[in-house]
C-alpha cells in the first residue's frame, strides 16, 4: 500500500506516517507530494493512523485527529489530505476523546476529592469506586463536568498505615484493592458484614490496616468459594488478554510479597531479579496465588469502568493523577530495572518551606534508555490511565524537564543536583580558577571530571576559603548555573519526549506548574497547549502576594488550595493575621478587621471569584464547595486537610465528615444554590 499527501514543508522538516508505535519515514515527491509503501498492509493498520511533521528528530506538528481507511480488494494507493484544527475548536493541537473540552470558549466546573476520603452508607470504612456513582448524581445536580480524584493505584507494600501514601505506589498499572464495593463481587451481607462495616463505618478518619485486613480476608475467602467461574467467563479472557503484559508480573510480585511479608527483594531469592521466564515458572507453581490478584484487579476494573459509564452518560468525567515518581519496590522498577536510575533518588532543592530540601526516595528515569524504544513504558501507562480518565494532572511537570537527583544512600537534599544537567569540566574550573573542593563543587556521579556547584556551597568552609576574587568568580558561576545555563537545554529535553507522550492518548493534559519554574516550562506549555495550575496564595508574578482570579489565563485550571495544602477555612484561622487582613481588603475589597474565622459569606465571595475567572477549568476541593453552607461545612476545619509535606511519613486517612447521600439528598438548598452560582459564571 501507498501513502500519498499533499504537505508543503520548509527546508529540515519531513514527514513520517505514524500506525500504532511503529513509524514509517516518507520521501519527498515533485508537487509537495510525500509518500511512502508499507508492505503486507492489514485492515487494523489501517484503522487508525497519522501523519506527522518531523524536524530534527522530533515531531513539531501532528494532524487534529487520526486518519481511517477501509481495505478493499486490489486498492494499492490510499490519497490523504492534512487534517486540521477546526477554526471553531478551543487552541488544542489534537482532539480529545471528550469532544466536550475541545468546543471554543468552553468552561467548566469540578470537584477534587481522593476517593478513599468518600464516605457512603454503603462503602466499607473507606471510599469505593462504586461511591463516585453519587458524585457523579451529585457533580449532575450541580451543574458540574469534573471530578478529580488523587492516584488509584495499589500502594500495598508493607501491611502498615505507611502504605496509605498514594504517591508511592507498588504499579503504575494496578488499582488499589481498597476501592472494591465486596458485595457488587457477590460477597453476601451478612450479620458479621453488617457489624465490621458498621464499626469501620463509625470512624472519623480511614483506619488503613483494619480496612484493608478486613478485605483482604472477605476477598480471599469469596476467591475460594467462586473464583474459578469469574476467572473460566469470557469477560475475564478478555481481561487478562488486554492487561496481561503487566497483570501478570504485578500478580507474582504481589504473590512474592505476600510470601515473604513484605518488598525486601534480596529476601525474594531467585526472584529477586525478575524475568518473563522466572516469573512463568512461579505462577505455574503458585497458581492459585498469583490468579487470586488477576481476579481482584479484574474485579476493580471491572467496578471502575462501569462508574465511567455511568459518568459518561450524565456528562461527568474524570480527572486522573499522574505521579512523577515510582517506587523503588514497585512492580514496575523489579520488571524494567533499566529504565530507572536505582543508585538515584528523585527530591527537590531546598526553598523557603524546606531548608534541607526533599527527598522523595523514587528513583530517577534513564530517559536515554526510555526513548530507545519510543516510551512504550510511558504511553502504556497512560494508555491504561485512558481507560478511566478523560484529563489528567501532571504531577510535578518540571520532572520531565529536569529532576533533582540525590545519590544513594545520601539522605539530605543539600547533596542533590539537576539532572539531566552541564555540569563544568575539570578544565573549565581551572580556567576560572576555582579548586573541585569538596563542599563547593559535587562530582558528576556518571561522567568523571566534571562538576555541579553544591546548592549550599555558599554557607561552606569551602567558600568561605575562597578569595575575594575566588568568590566574585563563583557567585558568577553559581547564578549562571541554577537560573540561567539550561534553560534551553532543559527546555529541548521536555520537547523530545513530551509531545509523543502527550499524543499518546486522546486525554485532556493538566500540569501542576507550581514553586520555581525555570523560563522555559511556560514555554513549552505554550507551545504544547498544556494547562496551567493556578492557586492564588502561589501567585506567578514576582512581587505580588496573591494571584487575582480575574487575570488568569483561559488554559488553566484554577482552585483555592491542593491536597497538599490547607483547605480555605484551615488557612483562613491558621495563617498570620496580617497576611489575612491584607487579602481581606486587596483581594475581597472589603472594609474593616477580617474576622477571625472564614465566615459562609466570605468563603462564598472567594469562591465565586473563582468561579468568575477565565479559566477553562474551575476545579475545588470538596472541603471548600461545602465551606459556604453554615450545616454542612465540618465543625472542625482543621481536621480538612488531607496531606501535611513537611511531615515525611504523613498518614493519609482524611474522610467526608457525612455522607454522600446527605450531600445529595438532603442539601436541597445547598445544591441549588451551587447550581445558580456555577450557572451563573456560564460554565
Amino acid at each position: 500500500m501507498t501513502f500519498s499527501i499533499e504537505y508543503k514543508t520548509v527546508w529540515g522538516e519531513s514527514l513520517e506516517l505514524v500506525m500504532g508505535r511503529k513509524r514509517f519515514p516518507m520521501n519527498w515527491t515533485p508537487g509537495e507530494v510525500w509518500r511512502v509503501e508499507i508492505p503486507r498492509c492489514t485492515q487494523s493498520m489501517l484503522d487508525s493512523y497519522t501523519y506527522e511533521v518531523i524536524r530534527d528528530g522530533r515531531t513539531v506538528r501532528r494532524e487534529w485527529m487520526e486518519h481511517h481507511a477501509v481495505l478493499r480488494k486490489g486498492m494499492d494507493e490510499l490519497r490523504d489530505s492534512w487534517i486540521d484544527t477546526p477554526e471553531d475548536a478551543n487552541p488544542f493541537l489534537r482532539r480529545h476523546s471528550c469532544r466536550k473540552f475541545d468546543m471554543k470558549g468552553w468552561r467548566g466546573a469540578g470537584t477534587a476529592v481522593p476517593v478513599f476520603s468518600l464516605r457512603s452508607e454503603k462503602g466499607f470504612g473507606v471510599g469505593e469506586f462504586e461511591d463516585l456513582k453519587l458524585v457523579v448524581d451529585w457533580a449532575e445536580k450541580t451543574g458540574q463536568s469534573i471530578i478529580q480524584l488523587l492516584p488509584i493505584n495499589d500502594t500495598t507494600m508493607s501491611g502498615t498505615w505507611m502504605d496509605s501514601y498514594p504517591y508511592n505506589a507498588n504499579s503504575s498499572f494496578a488499582l488499589h484493592p481498597q476501592f472494591l464495593r465486596l458485595t457488587d463481587m457477590g460477597i453476601k451481607e451478612d450479620s458479621a458484614f453488617k457489624k465490621m462495616r458498621a464499626e469501620l463505618n463509625a470512624q472519623p478518619k480511614l483506619d488503613y490496616v483494619a480496612v484493608n485486613e478486613a478485605k483482604n480476608a472477605m476477598t480471599r475467602a469469596h476467591y475460594s468459594a467462586a473464583g474459578k467461574a469469574d476467572l473460566a467467563s469470557e469477560e475475564f479472557r478478555q481481561f487478562f488478554c488486554e492487561n496481561k503484559e503487566w497483570l501478570l508480573p504485578y500478580s507474582v510480585y504481589c504473590a512474592l510479597r505476600d510470601e515473604h511479608g513484605g518488598v525486601d527483594f534480596e529476601s525474594w531469592g531467585e526472584y529477586a531479579r525478575y524475568s518473563a521466564k522466572k516469573a512463568k515458572e512461579y505462577y505455574a507453581a503458585h497458581k492459585e496465588e498469583v490468579e487470586y490478584h488477576f481476579y481482584i484487579q479484574y474485579h476493580l476494573d471491572r467496578q471502575l469502568k462501569g462508574v465511567v459509564d455511568y459518568a459518561h452518560k450524565k456528562g461527568v468525567y474524570f480527572k486522573g493523577d499522574l505521579p512523577i515518581g515510582v517506587s523503588r519496590t514497585s512492580a514496575d522498577a523489579w520488571c524494567n530495572p533499566k529504565l530507572f536510575n536505582l543508585d538515584s533518588q528523585a527530591g527537590a532543592p531546598p526553598d523557603p518551606f524546606s531548608e534541607d530540601g526533599q527527598n522523595w526516595g523514587f528513583p530517577t528515569y534513564n530517559w536515554d534508555v526510555m526513548a530507545k524504544d519510543g516510551y512504550a513504558w510511558w504511553k502504556a501507562r497512560l494508555g491504561k490511565m485512558s481507560e478511566y480518565f478523560d484529563l489528567f494532572r501532571i504531577d510535578h511537570l518540571l520532572g520531565f524537564f529536569r529532576i533533582w537527583e540525590i545519590p544513594v544512600p545520601e539522605k539530605s537534599g543539600m547533596k542533590g543536583h539537576f539532572s539531566p544537567a552541564l555540569p563544568y569540566s575539570s578544565a573549565d574550573l581551572d580556567r576560572f580558577g576555582l579548586p573541585a573542593a569538596d563542599g563547593l563543587f559535587l562530582p558528576d556521579p556518571r561522567e568523571k571530571d566534571m562538576w555541579h556547584p553544591g546548592i549550599g556551597s555558599k554557607k561552606s568552609e569551602a567558600y568561605d576559603a575562597l578569595t575575594d576574587q575566588q568568590k566574585l568568580t563563583f557567585d558568577w558561576l553559581y547564578e549562571d548555573f541554577f537560573y540561567h545555563r539550561h534553560n534551553e537545554f532543559w527546555k529541548e529535553r521536555a520537547m523530545r519526549k513530551l509531545p509523543d507522550l502527550l499524543a499518546a492518548t486522546g486525554m485532556l493534559a493538566c500540569g501542576e506548574d507550581l514553586g520555581m519554574i525555570p523560563a522555559c516550562v511556560p514555554e513549552v506549555m505554550d507551545d504544547l497547549k498544556l494547562l496551567s495550575l493556578e492557586i492564588q496564595r502561589m501567585p506567578k508574578e514576582l512581587g505580588q502576594t496573591f494571584a487575582v482570579p480575574a487575570d488568569y489565563p483561559y488554559m488553566s485550571v484554577c482552585t483555592t488550595s491542593t491536597h497538599d495544602m490547607s483547605p480555605l477555612r484551615m488557612w483562613w484561622e491558621e495563617e498570620d493575621r496580617e497576611l489575612i487582613q491584607k487579602y481581606y481588603e486587596e483581594v475581597l475589597e472589603l472594609e474593616g478587621d477580617a474576622p477571625e474565622a472564614a465566615t459562609t459569606e466570605i468563603c462564598e465571595q472567594i469562591i465565586g471569584q473563582h468561579l468568575a475567572s477565565p479559566a477553562m477549568l474551575t476545579v475545588l476541593p470538596l472541603q471548600d464547595w461545602l465551606a459556604m453552607d453554615a450545616d454542612l461545612r465540618a465543625e472542625d476545619p482543621m481536621g480538612e486537610r488531607i496531606n501535611i509535606p513537611a511531615i515525611p511519613r504523613h498518614y493519609w486517612r482524611y474522610r467526608m465528615h457525612l455522607t454522600l447521600e446527605k450531600l445529595v439528598y438532603g442539601a436541597d438548598e445547598f445544591n441549588v444554590k451551587l447550581k445558580e452560582m456555577i450557572t451563573e459564571s456560564d460554565r
